[in-house]
């Protein structure tokens, strides 16, 4: 609850099991090239000596969250969403708070209501009493690479606090170990992004915010200024769910997930050098009908390969309860395709 997630542990992790594991992707991914025209437009030549005006315009719709628990009050920062009163912010934030106050740039604090929040997707909703906010503009499209990138937040306390650099990549995943929720299909900035940044506004080179700050790897991984955002087209849409629902909507496979290793695999006569293991597999859901067994080893969705667990989950969350999907298995020594239909969890 006290801060941006940082990613040591699981860094070390990947940098023993794996190497290099936090790319999903190619940079690329659905919804990449939407507005890539006009973030070359917004990012060209002196975009860098706007920062001043980007920070005018998104500074006053980023608030500071003071959530007290149990361990004490922890510090994070949430974006004001709706004019009504509506902010977003990380559900690590404000786990296991029994209060929660929102401090303003303008250094006015209010009480602030939990409205729901959805740690599988690590967002959550406050309300405060108030009319007539500030609200963030939110992206409809993914940024593109080397698009200037301004994190506003409260890092360490220090409120409003300004760092700026540029989107370094696109469909990131931080490795979960097989454990959910994972974090996928993130937004990589250089931005610097510290403890309590969590929550806060990405912003872009128009004002708008592309990504809501979410984790950073620390320095003690060997990182430099590898920072990571959920996108603003997820947010949009987990704030609608969230509303309606109190939780976002996510399809729905049914089963439990471990990487594959070269020992794992040398070990039980697996064919396959990389993949994701099924370790369980729920009653009735929609893994079980489609024949997927405990055992089976998933090295492709739709034809792209997997490396890793949190690949199988982003395919996962780009597609919609209803949809078909083709998972590559191998059994054994044996390999086919299963046509999987997903459900709503």
């Amino acid at each position: 609850m006290l801060q941006a997630r940082p990613l040591l542990t699981l860094a070390l992790l990947a940098a023993v099991l794996a190497g290099p594991a936090y790319d999903s992707g190619d940079g690329g991914g659905p919804g990449a090239s939407a507005g890539t025209e006009e973030a070359r437009t917004r990012g060209g030549a002196g975009v860098f000596g706007d920062i001043p005006g980007i920070v005018r315009e998104a500074e006053p719709s980023v608030v500071a969250i003071l959530a007290a628990s149990e361990r004490g009050e922890g510090q994070g920062s949430g974006v004001i969403v709706r004019r009504d009163g509506l902010i977003v912010t990380n559900a690590h934030v404000v786990e296991g708070a029994r209060a929660v106050r929102v401090a303003f740039a303008s250094g006015d604090r209010r009480r602030a209501e939990l409205v729901a929040a959805d740690p599988s997707v690590d967002l959550a909703l406050l309300r405060i009493d108030g009319g007539g906010l500030p609200a963030a503009r939110l992206a409809e499209d993914l940024p593109a690479v080397g698009e200037l990138a301004v994190a506003v937040g409260n890092p360490l306390g220090f409120e409003n606090t300004v760092t700026a650099g540029i989107v370094s990549g696109l469909n990131r995943s931080i490795p979960s170990g097989g454990q959910t929720p994972a974090l996928v299909d993130l937004l990589q900035t250089d931005a610097a992004i510290s403890p309590g940044n969590s929550g806060g506004a990405l912003v872009g080179a128009d004002g708008r915010v592309i990504g809501i700050n979410v984790a950073f790897i620390p320095p003690q991984a060997r990182a430099v200024s590898i920072g990571f955002a959920i996108p603003a087209p997820r947010v949009r849409d987990a704030i609608d769910d969230l509303l309606t629902d109190g939780k976002v909507s996510e399809p729905f496979l049914g089963v439990i997930l471990s990487p594959l290793s070269p020992q794992i695999a040398q070990r039980f006569g697996i064919a396959a050098d990389a993949g994701a293991i099924v370790l369980d597999i729920e009653s009735r859901s929609p893994a079980g009908r489609a024949g997927l067994r405990p055992g089976d080893v998933i090295v492709a969705v739709e034809g792209r390969p997997v490396d890793a667990v949190e690949q199988v989950l982003g395919a996962l969350r780009r597609s919609g309860a209803g949809e078909r999907l083709r998972l590559t298995v191998v059994r054994g020594s044996a390999r086919r395709d299963v046509t999987v239909t997903l459900a709503e969890r």
